[in-house]
């Protein structure tokens, strides 16, 4: 698994799609959903198959990289939407 082939690639690219979903919530937590269960399969990895300690760093780091930038994305889109959804309605107001 996570030999970087298609679907490898379509399951990182899922659970980079998931993330963003749970990102957008109006609860800040969905977003750390996915990096925790990343963070303990991580973990019981490098446990269970005898990794190397840099291999298991580097990965984590990336992988917690890339997840708590979706993170942030997602939120900053969440804010935008709503601002554009107040501007919305105090146009409608003004009128």
């Amino acid at each position: 698994m996570f030999g970087y082939g298609v679907y490898d690639v379509l399951i990182i690219a899922g659970f980079l799609g998931i993330q963003h979903f749970f990102s957008t919530r109006n609860n800040v937590y969905w977003g750390g959903v996915i990096p925790v269960i990343f963070v303990v399969w991580r973990t019981w990895v490098f446990f269970t198959e005898n990794q190397s300690f840099l291999k298991y760093v580097l990965i984590l780091l990336v992988g917690l990289a890339f997840l708590i930038g979706g993170w942030h994305e997602g939120r900053k889109a969440l804010q935008k939407r709503r601002k554009q959804e107040l501007d919305k309605m105090k146009s409608r107001d003004l009128k």
